[in-house]
C-alpha cells in the first residue's frame, strides 16, 4: 500500500513552519532494498566505458527512495501523526549489487 505524502508535511527541519508541535509520537521509519537487474547492469557497464550518468542505477535508487518515504509516512499515519520532522535518509550496501535505502524521522501531532 502506498501512502500519499501530499497532505502530510515531511521535513528535514525540526519544526513545521507556521505550526506548533503538540506531541512527538516517536520514531518512524521506512526502508527499501533493491537489487540491480542483470540487463541494467550490462547497459550500465557499457555506459561506464563512455562516461556520463548511469541512468539505470539512478532510476533504481530514485524508486527505492520514494518507496522508503512512502513506508515511513504510512507508519506515521498509523500513529495518528500530522507531520514527520527531522527526516533523514541513509543508504547501505547489503551485498554486491543490492542496496538498502532507510528513511527515518519523528512523527508529530500538530497543535
Amino acid at each position: 500500500m502506498t501512502a500519499s505524502r501530499s497532505d502530510m508535511p515531511v521535513l528535514t527541519t525540526e519544526t513545521v513552519p507556521g505550526h506548533e508541535i503538540a506531541e512527538a509520537l516517536g520514531l518512524v521509519r521506512g526502508s527499501s532494498v533493491r537489487a540491480k537487474h542483470i540487463g541494467a547492469d550490462i547497459v550500465a557497464g557499457l555506459r561506464n566505458l563512455v562516461g556520463g550518468e548511469v541512468r539505470e542505477y539512478a532510476s533504481l535508487l530514485a524508486g527505492a527512495r520514494e518507496q522508503a518515504l512512502d513506508r515511513m509516512v504510512a507508519e506515521a499515519r498509523a500513529l495518528g501523526a500530522d507531520a514527520v520532522v527531522a527526516v533523514r535518509m541513509e543508504t547501505s550496501m547489503i551485498q554486491q549489487g543490492a542496496s538498502e535505502i532507510l528513511c527515518y524521522g519523528t512523527a508529530v501531532r500538530l497543535a
